[in-house]
């Protein structure tokens, strides 16, 4: 290295044992830089500042000739997620079966509500779509405004446009189990697996080892948070909305909030109610109402120590 030391941006693909994995950015006047990604560690501030750089941030890296590159800056956060562990997100694609197991709109409404209080862009994916349709979810969710792309592993059908969609973005995928996450991923990018695996041994894990978040650049540019096991059950448990946000989480609300007649409405079984009101007249669907209600005897005790 020509400079005795360097100071360059990057962005955190991975995290474990202490030591930070950061892809430098390719907008650096050294040509030795682009690209690369450095083992670091973080100064020893951020620990004694109880702060814990993330999976997904931009960070600042010194460079000192014959010294390990250090973690000096975590720079702003768009977002962050307490479980899994990651930041910056630009999206949340939920996938959701249409059959075996057959979707709940609870659990999609939940998924969507924590992405809108956090600023995430949410995408509902409907897989196996060869097996069953399922136009009803179509129906309640493309009015609001949120992409909902029909999927099938058998014949291929949504592949390529949920492909476009993770172009130049930093996406994590989520869904229960058995939704066919996994097997979307594959398709999108036919070195997925196989890049996991030289992934981890550069960073020197077994190669069956997915406890650790990491993202993963895809073909086309963007990159998937590689989450093992997150599902609507992390997101519950970590990322709970406070039902003084919660009328906010559901967009098409919005219009009606202020207008109820008590300035306290919880918009659930008040006279008065605005919200309940664009219900019946069928402005606002049935089922996101009833998720909201639902979501709203949840958290309408929570404290804060319960996390």
């Amino acid at each position: 290295m020509s400079n005795r030391e360097n100071r360059l941006t990057g962005l955190i693909l991975k995290g474990i044992g202490g030591f930070y994995y950061v892809k430098a950015d390719t907008e650096t006047g050294d040509s030795t830089l682009p690209g690369m990604v450095y083992e670091c560690k973080a100064r020893g501030v951020f620990r004694k500042n109880s702060v814990t750089p993330l999976v997904g941030d931009r960070v600042r890296l010194l460079i000192e000739e014959n010294q390990s590159p250090v973690i000096e800056e975590i720079l702003p956060r768009r977002n962050s997620l307490v479980r899994p562990p990651v930041a910056n997100l630009d999206q949340l694609v939920l996938v959701a079966a249409s059959c075996d197991p057959a979707p709940s709109t609870l659990v999609i409404d939940k998924i969507i509500a924590a992405a809108e209080d956090k600023g995430i862009a949410p995408v509902l994916v409907i897989s196996k779509v060869d097996l069953e349709q399922a136009q009803w979810l179509r129906e309640i969710y493309e009015p609001i405004g949120f992409p909902v792309i029909q999927v099938s592993s058998s014949t291929g059908e949504g592949v390529a446009e949920v492909r476009e969609l993770l172009r130049g973005k930093i996406t994590a995928f989520t869904g229960n189990s058995g939704v066919g996450k996994s097997t979307l991923l594959n398709q999108i990018d036919s070195r997925f697996c196989l890049e996991t695996g030289e992934i981890s041994k550069k960073l020197g894990r077994g190669r069956h080892t997915t406890r650790q978040v990491e993202l993963l650049e895809l073909e086309g540019g963007g990159y998937v948070a590689d989450t093992p096991g997150f599902s609507a059950i992390q997101m519950e448990r970590y990322d709970v909305v406070k039902k003084e946000q919660l009328p906010y989480c559901f967009r098409e609300f919005e219009p009606y909030l202020g207008e109820c007649r008590f300035p306290s409405c919880s918009h659930t079984c008040e006279k008065g109610c605005a919200v309940l009101e664009a219900v019946r007249e069928g402005k606002i669907s049935r089922s996101r109402h009833e998720s909201y209600c639902a979501l709203y005897q949840e958290v309408k005790d929570w404290k804060e120590w319960k996390k």
